[in-house]
């Protein structure tokens, strides 16, 4: 151990499925190195990003603060200049920060040029591209430098920004730094709607595994779905894997290792547009739910952490583990006291979604329960943060039906359920929104007339697969 204060490390993925970790029962054997972070440090068994939409999840990771309250709602929107971030918090007290890597915060001032230095979230090192996916292909990356010249790094795109975060590991390994590692995979390549994996990652995992929402929705998604890209997906995510274990290696080597916590987590999921047109915008899990561990001072050995916890934590969290003060105005709360079994008696037993861009929606999640609520016909989600009325769409039980197959919402024998989650909704939306609207219920219904709701586009859920169920 060092006298120098707990060096971070946030590794961000893009678009990553909780359920991809060994960590969360995957029999892929896709993540050796996720999996030995869990078991060494602590794991988030569910977490929820606050909007499965890439800026918005962004600017609540780096500021702990919901996306309405950023004013980052939706894509296209830059995160402002003076709301205090993770880099402004820890760089004030002396730490080196640096980025490396997607960026989507910086607006559509230059949305595939440099970042100007007043939209880069109070990062000294930069080494970034605002939209990755647009300035890169899997062997072509290219991102900006702190002078906003393009620099072209060499390699697979995972591996040629891991190689760029050892080197600044390797250069400021004797003071304590910041160091925000935000990867582009597994999001699929936007121009040919793939997946691009190294040479033979992707032929490992084709047909090795399926989870029961994509086996069950894929064959009425566009272009395939999952069964034409999951193979892709997992190359993608196995070759993260291997590189954040060539970083760790690079800690190990320097003797930093252990003074330094790690954080491995993503901006949302993806449902392989099994539930919209889109890969994320919907409150399922496959949507909203992604993995997250944490190691290192203050996490080592420290077991579960169950119940539903918000990515808007993370910057909270970690402003905590270094011995600093949490800024006003930051409405996520630290994990610290739920490390290696604790409690936080005045945290919310449910989890807030925002829900943007193809809907403005909102949603609460349980351990057991989902309840999701949409603004009626007519409302814009692109210029609209938030509604004055919203309507029940969706209510699924996950402790029966952890894939959401089966909407529940209207259902008579489910009312009180609904009830009490409505009155969750509300006080989250009056404390995170300072907002009251009107929440009205869905039409009742009796058990017979279950049946899935269509989606936004038309297109009904699992159409022609049979469920059966017990009376």
């Amino acid at each position: 151990m060092t006298d120098v204060p707990p060096r971070v490390i946030v590794v961000l993925t893009d678009q990553q499925r909780w359920d991809t970790t060994g960590a969360h029962g995957n029999p892929a054997g896709v993540t050796p190195e996720f999996d030995r972070l869990a078991r060494e440090g602590t794991l988030v068994e569910r977490a929820i990003t606050p909007n499965p939409v890439c800026a918005p999840a962004r600017s609540a990771l780096q500021t702990g603060r919901w996306p309405t309250s950023t004013g980052v709602f939706r894509n296209g929107l830059p995160l402002p200049a003076d709301t205090p971030t993770l880099a402004s918090v820890l760089g004030a007290a002396g730490y080196v920060t640096g980025y490396i890597g997607k960026w989507h915060l910086a607006g559509e001032a230059s949305p595939d040029g440099p970042v100007p230095p007043g939209l880069r979230g109070g990062y000294g090192h930069w080494l970034a591209s605002d939209r990755l996916e647009f300035t890169s292909d899997a062997h072509r990356t290219v991102v900006f430098d702190e002078d906003g010249e393009p620099v072209r790094l060499p390699g697979y795109r995972s591996d040629a920004l891991v190689d760029a975060a050892i080197r600044f590991v390797a250069d400021h390994h004797d003071r304590p730094f910041l160091l925000f590692l935000s990867l582009l995979e597994p999001h699929h390549q936007n121009a040919t709607d793939d997946y691009p994996a190294p040479a033979g990652y992707r032929e490992r995992y084709e047909g090795r595994w399926l989870p029961p929402d994509l086996a069950a929705l894929s064959p009425t998604a566009p272009q395939g779905g999952a069964h034409r890209h999951l193979g892709g997906y997992l190359g993608q995510i196995k070759r993260v894997d291997e590189g954040v274990g060539r970083l760790r290696d690079a800690l190990r080597s320097l003797g930093i290792e252990d003074d330094t916590v790690l954080a491995w987590t993503a901006d949302h999921g993806s449902h392989f547009r099994t539930r919209n047109s889109e890969y994320k915008r919907s409150a399922h899990d496959a949507s909203v739910r992604v993995p997250w561990v944490l190691t290192g001072p203050g996490f080592r050995s420290g077991g579960l952490v169950r119940q539903p916890v918000s990515t808007v934590d993370l910057m909270p969290t970690l402003v905590e583990a270094v011995g600093l003060d949490v800024p006003e105005g930051v409405q996520g709360r630290s994990l610290m006291p739920l490390v290696g079994g604790g409690a936080d008696p005045d945290r919310p037993e449910s989890v807030l979604v925002q829900i943007s861009e193809d809907q403005v929606g909102r949603a609460v999640r349980t351990e057991r329960w989902k309840y999701v609520v949409s603004a009626p016909p007519g409302a814009d989600p692109w210029r609209e943060a938030a509604a004055g009325l919203y309507q029940e769409t969706e209510l699924y039980d996950l402790a029966a039906d952890p894939y959401e197959l089966e909407n529940l919402v209207g259902l008579a024998s489910h009312r009180g359920v609904a009830d009490g989650l409505r009155d969750a909704l509300a006080e989250w939306l009056l404390r995170v929104e300072g907002a009251g609207p009107v929440i009205e219920a869905a039409p009742s219904r009796s058990l017979d007339q279950r049946r899935p709701e269509p989606f936004p586009d038309g297109r009904v859920p699992w159409e022609g697969v049979r469920f059966g169920h017990h009376r």
